[in-house]
């Protein structure tokens, strides 16, 4: 009994840090964006419709593919499906601007990625809960999902985007000091999961550190090759390629831990090795970029 209380004791105090860290991750993103970021695909259809279809079709479907190859457990595999559906946030248009890509394309698929998301995300994981989720008990409630998601991500977002256009100045002012603060709070959360879960994450580290390296240079390559089918620039290229290997690991997170989803600590474990590999293969690419 007391095992457990302290096990929900630590739950909740988990869920205090998973929530308030993805609103503000969100409002910083909503700061950055203007309406004119959801019309970009009307002037330049071609580089918004590669990213998207690497970021909402093409990445889901590579970590099915991965996961099942690799052996996952189910309840490793809907975490893994779970962050490969989750795209970046504002730290891809950083990465974007490191590479000396196209900043206002990767502002331009942040901004519609994270609201057709809100449509792919639940349909998706229901597909994937109800293939792999009946080996370990795990369901979904979708309307939950969608209640979480548009209360910790649409808010925000369109929060942001009306100070911004009301309060341009005073905007740009938060922008600079969130922007600063929103790394730091995604490396702070995986952290305190990292210790949470250690046991699990350290006895799982091999296989998952391998498949999720895999499924991140694969979706970067794939996002090359979309690039090159479709002819699009060098900049326009490096920007989605960064788009399409970078996801929101804070989003899954709270996916995953949130006592109105899954409630589940363990199918937040993907995210957070993917959080760590992310950062040190883009890190990598973009020094490559730079050295070029």
């Amino acid at each position: 009994m007391e095992a457990n209380l302290i096990t929900i004791h630590r739950k909740m105090n988990t869920i205090w840090i998973v929530l308030p860290i993805l609103t503000l991750l969100m409002f910083e993103l909503g700061l950055n964006l203007k309406l004119e970021d959801f019309k970009l695909f009307k002037t330049r259809p071609k580089p918004v419709l590669a990213g998207l279809i690497g970021q909402i079709i093409l990445l889901p479907l590579l970590a099915w593919l991965i996961g099942k190859a690799f052996g996952l457990e189910a309840i490793f595999l809907i975490g893994f499906v779970l962050i490969a559906c989750c795209p970046g946030g504002s730290s891809s248009n950083v990465f974007s601007m490191l590479a000396k890509g196209d900043v206002a394309l990767s502002v331009s698929l942040t901004a519609c990625s994270s609201i057709i998301t809100l449509v792919t995300v639940p349909i998706i994981m229901a597909w994937v809960t109800s293939s792999a989720g009946s080996a370990v008990t795990v369901h979904l409630p979708i309307g939950k999902l969608v209640m979480q998601n548009l209360v910790l991500m649409f808010l925000p977002i369109a929060i942001g985007i009306a100070v911004r256009k009301k309060w341009h100045q005073a905007a740009e002012a938060m922008h600079r000091v969130l922007s600063h603060i929103a790394f730091p709070a995604l490396i702070f959360l995986a952290g305190v999961f990292f210790f949470q879960n250690r046991e699990a994450i350290i006895d799982s580290f091999g296989q998952l550190g391998l498949s999720v390296s895999v499924l991140i240079l694969c979706a970067m390559a794939c996002g090359a090759l979309l690039c090159r089918a479709m002819r699009l620039t060098g900049k326009e290229r490096r920007t989605i390629v960064i788009e399409v290997g970078m996801q929101n690991a804070a989003q899954a997170i709270a996916i995953a831990s949130s006592p109105l989803v899954f409630n589940n600590d363990v199918i937040a474990i993907p995210a957070i090795i993917y959080a760590l590999m992310m950062n040190v293969i883009l890190i990598t690419y973009v020094a490559i970029i730079k050295r070029r």
